[in-house]
């Protein structure tokens, strides 16, 4: 294992992984986000106002961008997730998700749970979070530390606030977390070859990029062996049309959408 732990992923919620990836693949990665953006997918959207740098993401990319399909099967971001998780038999992939803020970006990725946007239900997920470029401390990807013990919360939309994905009522509201003394924020500072690692629950958000340099991230998504599909009643984010139609709710996500990456059985 040529990489180091910081932090406890089950207690915590999250851990950053020193060390993750050597630079062979972290030029992989660059080359690969840098591909999405040069092609960006219908997926794709901007997450900040207009007189506001770019906050670009896209999602679902790994088919048609070559080096990002090579970098989700020969890094061992999956290995890693194996590791983390500890209960699995093997580990799936999800999604990719390409983030990217460009210098003076002033917008702050809000706080919010990723698996309620999720068609998915389970325990034993989490994601990757991989910079190509050095993230300040305070730029970074930042938790509630424990949240993923806790309740679901009502998903919104980042620039708007609108319940797009479940209906108003049906899950809880997100308290005040900035500031509030009972709540414990972490986070690390990064640099390329660094990631850090989250559960689908956990309470996260990140900062603006107020600098003359980008923050390039390619995040990466895994599933558990216990994770089933749900048949949302609305589109989910992301989308994966017609994929009610190959699988029943509550079926195991075994679909070449979602292909083993990792896996102990023989």
């Amino acid at each position: 294992m040529g990489y180091t732990i910081e932090g406890d992923f089950w207690r915590d919620g999250a851990a950053c992984v020193r060390g993750a990836f050597t630079p062979e693949q972290v030029d992989l990665a660059r080359r690969a986000v840098d591909a999405n953006l040069a092609d960006l997918s219908p997926l794709a959207k901007r997450a900040s106002g207009s007189d506001d740098g770019a906050f670009v993401e896209d999602f679902c990319s790994w088919q048609r961008i070559p080096e990002l399909e090579e970098f989700i099967r020969t890094s061992p971001a999956a290995a890693i997730a194996a590791h983390l998780l500890g209960d699995t038999a093997e580990v799936r992939f999800y999604h990719d998700h390409v983030l990217t803020k460009e210098p003076g970006t002033r917008q702050r990725t809000p706080w919010h749970q990723d698996q309620p946007y999720y068609n998915v239900e389970g325990r034993l997920n989490l994601s990757a979070w991989i910079p190509v470029d050095p993230v300040p401390r305070e730029s970074v990807l930042e938790f509630v530390r424990g949240s993923h013990l806790g309740p679901w919360f009502m998903p919104r939309t980042f620039l708007d606030g609108q319940a797009k994905w479940f209906p108003e009522g049906s899950l809880v509201e997100l308290p005040q977390i900035d500031g509030n003394p009972e709540l414990e924020i972490i986070g690390w500072a990064l640099e390329p070859g660094d990631a850090v690692f989250f559960h689908g629950l956990t309470l996260h958000a990140a900062g603006p990029v107020p600098g003359p340099h980008r923050r390039r991230v390619v995040s990466l998504r895994f599933l558990g062996d216990d994770m089933r599909h749900v048949v949302r009643p609305w589109t989910t984010s992301p989308p994966f049309p017609g994929l009610a139609d190959e699988l029943a709710d509550g079926a195991p996500l075994d679909h070449p959408l979602f292909p083993v990456l990792w896996s102990a059985r023989p």
